[in-house]
C-alpha cells in the first residue's frame, strides 16, 4: 500500500509499534534457507532498487537499479521473467528469476503499483494507485498491448483475478471499497463498501469468497461474491493493520501480515478462522513461503530488513539488511500459490 494522507496515521502507529520489538543481530549460525536455491528478491521502494539475496548464506549479493518506487512483482506465465513494477517511473523491469540479470525494461506503463496476470494467461492487469485507474492489457506471451483503462475511484490498491479469468477484483484504499470488473466487457460490475483502508485481496479456490485485509483496522473481511451482488459474511480478527496475503501452499491456509500488530496470522480457509500466529517485527508487509513450507519470508518495512521465520518453532531465525522501505519479496523456489 502506498502512503496517502488518509493512511498516514496508520503508518505512524506502525512506526510506534516497531519500537517495542528488538531487532535481531545477524549471526553466522543462522540456518540456510529451507528448500530455496534460487535468489530471493526484495524490492526497496524508497531506494529504487531490488536486493538480491543468496539463500545459502543469507547475504545480499548486490542491488539492481530499477525505476522509481518498485512496490510489487509478478512472474510471467512462462516463468522466464519476474516483472518489477516501478510506479513513479511508469515502467516495468524484467529480471531473470534464476540469474538475477536484467532482461529488458518496458516504459509507458502508467503508475504500475500492483500487477497480476489472469490465470488463462491472456491478460495482464495493473493498478494505478495514485492515478485512480486500472489498466487491462492483452498479453501475447512476450509483449503487452493496452486494451482498456478503467476509471475506478480513489486509490486502487491490490488486485485479484478469479480462477476462470472472468473477473478482476480490486480494493479502493482511500474510498474504503471493493470493486469487481468484468473482463469480457472490461466494465465495473459492482462496488461495495468495506472497512477502513482496504489493502490486499485474496480469493478462495472455488471463487466464492474474497478476503480483504483492513490496514486501517484489525481484521480480514470476508465477502461472498458468488451472486450478482457481494455480501459481507464475516470479519476475522487477525491483528492491527491487516495488510498482505500469501497462500501457505497447502491448499487450505492463507497467511496475512498485520503491519501494526507486527504479526502474521494463518487463516484456515475451510473454517475462516485464525489458527496460528507468528511474530514479525518491523512492520511486516509482503510475504513469500519456501518451497517446502518450512520458512516464511517477510519484508520488515520499517526496519529495512528481510525477516525469516521458522514455521515449526514460530521463531525468527534470520534478518537480512536490505534497502529503504522493503516491500515486495519473492523467490522462484516458493510454495504453491
Amino acid at each position: 500500500m502506498n502512503v496517502s494522507a488518509r493512511s498516514a496515521a496508520a503508518w505512524l502507529c506502525a512506526l510506534a509499534a516497531l519500537a517495542s520489538f528488538p531487532v535481531l543481530a545477524q549471526t553466522a549460525a543462522a540456518p540456510a534457507a529451507s528448500g530455496i536455491t534460487t535468489p530471493v528478491f526484495v524490492l526497496n521502494s524508497l531506494d529504487d532498487t531490488v536486493s538480491v539475496i543468496n539463500p545459502a548464506t543469507w547475504t545480499e549479493t548486490r542491488r539492481i537499479a530499477t525505476g522509481k518506487q518498485p512496490h510489487h512483482l509478478y512472474l510471467t506465465p512462462d516463468e522466464k521473467s519476474v516483472i518489477v513494477a516501478n510506479a513513479l517511473s511508469d515502467s516495468l523491469t524484467f529480471i531473470d528469476p534464476k540469474t538475477a540479470e536484467v532482461q529488458r525494461t518496458i516504459r509507458g506503463i502508467l503508475d504500475p503499483y500492483q500487477l497480476r496476470f489472469s490465470p488463462d494467461m491472456k491478460w495482464f492487469v495493473t493498478a494505478a494507485n495514485r492515478l485512480n485507474h486500472i489498466d487491462i492489457y492483452k498479453w501475447d506471451g512476450k509483449d503487452i498491448t493496452l486494451a482498456k483503462r478503467v476509471a475506478t475511484g480513489k486509490t486502487p490498491s491490490h488486485l485479484w483475478i478469479d480462477s476462470k479469468s472472468t473477473t478482476i477484483y480490486s480494493t479502493m484504499q482511500d474510498s474504503d471499497e471493493l470493486i469487481a470488473i468484468d473482463l469480457a466487457s472490461q466494465a465495473i460490475k459492482w462496488r461495495t463498501k468495506t472497512g477502513p483502508i482496504p489493502a490486499d485481496v485474496y480469493g478462495t479456490a472455488d471463487d466464492k469468497f474474497m478476503l480483504v485485509g483492513l490496514t486501517g483496522g484489525d481484521a480480514v473481511e470476508v465477502y461472498d461474491v458468488s451472486g450478482a451482488q457481494p455480501q459481507r459474511t464475516k470479519s476475522i480478527k487477525t491483528g492491527a493493520g491487516a495488510h498482505a496475503f500469501r497462500a501457505f501452499g497447502d491448499k487450505r491456509h492463507v497467511l496475512v501480515s498485520n503491519r501494526v500488530a507486527n504479526t502474521i496470522s494463518r487463516i484456515d480457509l475451510q473454517t475462516l478462522e485464525v489458527v496460528d500466529q507468528f511474530p514479525a517485527p518491523g512492520g511486516p508487509d509482503c510475504i513469500d513461503v519456501s518451497r517446502d513450507g518450512k520458512q516464511i519470508l517477510v519484508t520488515s518495512r520499517w526496519a529495512r530488513k528481510l525477516t525469516v521465520i521458522d514455521v515449526a518453532t514460530r521463531k525468527i531465525v534470520r534478518q537480512v539488511n536490505v534497502g529503504k522501505s522493503p516491500h515486495g519479496v519473492w523467490t522462484l523456489d516458493h510454495a504453491p500459490r
